[in-house]
């Protein structure tokens, strides 16, 4: 039987025990992007979706996952840092963005990475590419992108290049776009700092190409990455992130008309999100919320307590208090041992998902001894018979 515990308010569902919070929805932010997708990361709260799930051209912002398979090369010892790659006149041929190599170039790894970041050089994708393609070919690199992104659970990415030049059926959504920028950013912290450089001259021969086009790094608003993109089908997008104390944003804006217009919403966004919800702990580790009754154990009721620290993201400006429920499945039959996952603690703040947070017990309760058993066996015929030859409690 489903058995929910409700509560007028988190302060209210164990006296003293968690704090009143704050539970009034947050203004939206009504983005220009055709497409959009903002996540607290720490909380795994969405704050922002729009057309988040629609495949769209991502432009150079796929070289993301260029990237990602080459960081995956770098730690499996497939490729290493100052290895030095050929160039083919495939990788030649691109134009747009690019480090201008040619086909007497051996560049090394760390000036390619470097290269797609900052430069958002297309030829130097072609040639990570072509180094690590299952058949030598960006083809075969494209559709290896594919299954991989699927395998990370990117539903919604299909590759066709390895740079995001414009291709019938190379598409991603922002949602995706989001996930691998969280995965880039956890994965491979050795790595992520290059994200954050503003320059880059390599061998001197792009003097026009030496600044990253990420608007928002020389702000001083805590962002740190992660890639811009822009073609005539795709419009302008930027997949960002921002770190401001514990908190990092992550945010993808795609379909903007210009590149004013992405370094205004980009940072917009990220002041909103900053400003407008703040992180607060509702429960401590340990400390019990409600109590769940126990079936046939040598205690009737057990303590339910989260196993660490319930943070969650709340509208900062807020003054209702945020009403919640304890809901499990009993009663619960014994035995049960300490940190069995028995109950979700569930509340949605206004403007916001609905959160359902993990319950554990708080310790051990055997099951009961003959006496507890009797007397349980004597209550069900008590209920049976008081209820009718249809009950079964």
């Amino acid at each position: 039987m489903m058995t929910v515990l409700r509560s007028a308010a988190l302060s209210t569902l164990t006296a003293g025990v968690l704090v009143s919070v704050s539970a009034l929805s947050a203004a939206a932010f009504d983005t220009r992007a055709k497409a959009a997708y903002v996540l607290d990361q720490k909380t795994d709260t969405v704050l922002l979706e729009k057309n988040a799930d629609a495949p769209l051209p991502p432009a150079s912002m796929s070289k993301l996952m260029t990237l990602y398979i080459a960081f995956e090369a770098l730690r499996d010892g497939r490729l290493t840092l100052d290895e030095r790659l050929p160039v083919s006149e495939h990788a030649m041929s691109y134009k747009g963005s690019t480090m201008f190599l040619n086909t007497q170039d051996r560049v090394r790894v760390e000036d390619l990475l470097r290269g797609i970041i900052v430069l958002s050089g297309n030829d130097a994708c072609v040639v990570i590419a072509e180094a690590l393609s299952p058949d030598g070919t960006e083809a075969g690199f494209a559709r290896y992108m594919t299954r991989r992104s699927r395998e990370m659970g990117m539903e919604n990415s299909t590759f066709s290049n390895s740079n995001g030049w414009p291709a019938i059926g190379h598409r991603m959504s922002v949602q995706d776009l989001a996930i691998l920028a969280e995965k880039l950013i956890e994965d491979f912290p050795e790595y992520y700092p290059m994200f954050a450089e503003t320059e880059f001259a390599f061998d001197g021969r792009a003097p026009s190409n030496t600044r990253n086009r990420n608007p928002l790094l020389r702000l001083d608003i805590g962002a740190d990455g992660l890639k811009t993109g822009h073609t005539s089908e795709a419009g302008f997008g930027l997949v960002g992130s921002a770190k401001q104390g514990d908190r990092r944003v992550i945010f993808v804006l795609s379909g903007l008309g210009s590149t004013k217009a992405r370094a205004e919403e980009a940072e917009a966004v990220v002041n909103w999100s900053f400003r407008q919800f703040a992180q607060k702990t509702i429960a401590k580790a340990g400390t019990p919320v409600a109590n769940a009754e126990v079936w046939m154990g040598a205690r009737t009721s057990v303590g339910l307590v989260p196993e660490q620290d319930l943070e969650i993201l709340l509208p900062a400006l807020n003054r209702n208090e945020l009403k919640a429920e304890v809901v499990y499945t009993g009663p619960i039959r014994a035995p049960i041992s300490k940190g069995d996952k028995l109950a979700e603690l569930v509340f949605q703040p206004e403007g916001l998902p609905e959160m359902r947070l993990p319950l554990v017990a708080e310790s051990d309760v055997a099951i009961g001894g003959y006496p507890v058993r009797v007397q349980t066996a004597a209550s069900v015929l008590l209920k049976r018979f008081l209820n009718g030859p249809g009950s079964t409690q």
